[in-house]
């Protein structure tokens, strides 16, 4: 093994596991600099060394019904990426979370024996818990970021192995950087610069965006002392965001600006996902926003098995930042959520307070990035 090149085929489907996807790569090739890698992820592995066999902007159906939309396009990535990997020829395929996708490509790159690793674990512990048993089958190590997930496993009797957040490392380099870059809000418009702001986190499929934005964007001309600036998704098209934002006086937008925007803002409206732990890693108080196709909710209410949809609260059991979910989404009820994060004293203490606790519990772990890429090339060293 050691005289042969180590190439790793790695599948990423969101802006976040592109993040994270990179920071592997980074990694690794610490450990091994004749590593090759090619990925389905975006431009930041692409900018890492990897060849980019499919950007993952080409790949995000949000929710049920969009999911059943969309079967053959679906289908379609499936079938070009089993080929992909079969010419490639990789050593180990590296799945990051997107389980819809990369369960399906696990069971079928078991079967061929190809080695398979899943670093950041599908979330099976909120819904369908059953697809354990498949990931038992088709997954040779399993590496987690949640410290709760390796109990979760073990009680399913498969061992996991816990390396840390990512997102901690991350973002407390890109905080040591501010500290030696004067005058940080300068990425916004010179009229907005001395502004208060409310940064905007909406996702990144046009799906979810068309479901939340409106209403977020709502809620501005309420708050006209503040001005509130709409992070982007890279790679969706400029006139989608501009038909949205043109009738808004105190809105803007950025565009691969997320942490610069969280950084300088006051308070944030963010969906769920990883934004809402990014948003509490910056110590940014937060309301968190969801609405889905009606159709789509009410399947996912009824599978979910879990009392919270947003990872900071998840993480710690308890309800520190509010969640408007469906039909709690309203103008009203955001304005009400907003004016607490942003004027409370007791509220924003108790917030500092829960974030502060949640960081100490996700730093326990160290680097996952650098964990994880050695636990990766050791797992190979002694095969």
């Amino acid at each position: 093994m050691n005289l042969r090149t180590m190439q790793y085929y790695i599948i990423a489907g969101e802006a976040s596991g592109d993040l994270h996807g990179s920071n592997l790569i980074k990694e690794l090739q610490l450990l091994d600099a004749n590593a090759a890698f090619r990925c389905w992820g975006g431009d930041k592995m692409e900018a890492a060394g990897a060849s980019l066999a499919k950007h993952y902007k080409d790949l995000a159906f949000m929710g049920f019904i969009e999911v059943v939309m969309n079967l053959g396009t679906i289908f379609k990535n499936l079938g070009y990426c089993k080929k992909d990997i079969l010419v490639y020829k990789p050593t180990v395929l590296i799945l990051i979370d997107y389980p819809g996708f990369n369960l399906r490509i696990a069971k079928w790159a078991k079967q061929q024996g190809i080695k398979v690793i899943y670093y950041i674990s599908p979330q099976v512990w909120a819904w369908k818990e059953s697809r354990v048993k498949g990931i038992k089958k088709c997954v040779d190590k399993m590496l987690v970021i949640l410290p709760f997930e390796k109990d979760f496993y073990k009680k399913w009797n498969y061992e996991t192995e816990y390396v840390g957040h990512p997102l901690v490392q991350v973002i407390d380099e890109f905080k040591a950087k501010q500290l030696n870059a004067p005058a940080a809000n300068k990425f916004l418009e010179p009229s907005v610069q001395n502004k208060n702001i409310i940064a905007l986190l909406p996702g990144s499929r046009k799906q979810e965006i068309l479901k939340k934005l409106p209403i977020m964007l709502l809620v501005a001309s309420h708050f006209p002392d503040y001005h509130f600036v709409v992070a982007k998704a890279p790679g969706l098209d400029e006139n989608f965001y501009n038909e949205l934002l043109a009738s808004y006086k105190n809105v803007s937008s950025v565009v691969n600006k997320t942490y610069e925007l969280l950084s300088q803002s006051k308070a944030a409206l963010v969906t769920s996902g990883t934004a809402t732990l990014e948003t509490a890693l910056f110590n940014v108080p937060e309301v968190v926003c969801y609405k889905g196709s009606p159709v789509s909710y009410q399947i996912a209410k009824r599978l979910i098995k879990i009392k919270y949809i947003c990872l900071v609260n998840l993480i710690m059991d308890k309800e520190i930042v509010k969640e408007l979910i469906q039909d709690e989404l309203t103008v009203d009820n955001i304005k009400t959520e907003l004016n607490k994060i942003l004027f409370d004293t007791g509220k924003q203490q108790q917030l500092q307070q829960d974030y502060t606790s949640l960081k100490t519990f996700l730093s326990k772990g160290g680097n996952a990035s650098a964990n994880a890429a050695k636990s990766i090339y050791t797992y190979f060293l002694n095969a």
